[in-house]
């Protein structure tokens, strides 16, 4: 599956437009996690714990996204985007969205 930000991919001519490719989670905080942000929050820098929960909230809504795609038929999935809402107190919705389209 091809995904791209752009509107179209390079050598290719979208012959169709199948609708909107869409994948979702939601990830809450690990107190475990939150405890060692916190004290790393104390010092200063990245704080690493959320940047891999994040990091892995996106590929799972990447993957859902394909997929929804993949249903669809879909050969390619352009003009993608990530959105990011929180849903609760140390809760957050990561969104991946698109266009699925075929060649």
């Amino acid at each position: 599956m091809i995904v791209v930000t752009t509107e179209t991919v390079a050598g290719r001519e979208i012959r169709e437009t199948l609708g909107l490719a869409r994948g979702n989670v939601i990830r809450a905080k690990h107190i475990g996690t939150d405890i060692v942000a916190s004290l790393r929050n104390l010092v200063g820098g990245e704080v690493s714990e959320y940047t891999k929960l994040m990091a892995e909230a996106r590929e799972q809504a990447l993957d859902r996204m394909v997929a929804d795609a993949r249903r669809q038929g879909a050969d390619a999935i352009v003009s993608v985007r990530f959105s990011t809402a929180t849903i609760a107190t140390g809760a957050a919705e990561l969104l991946a969205y698109g266009t699925a389209v075929k060649f």
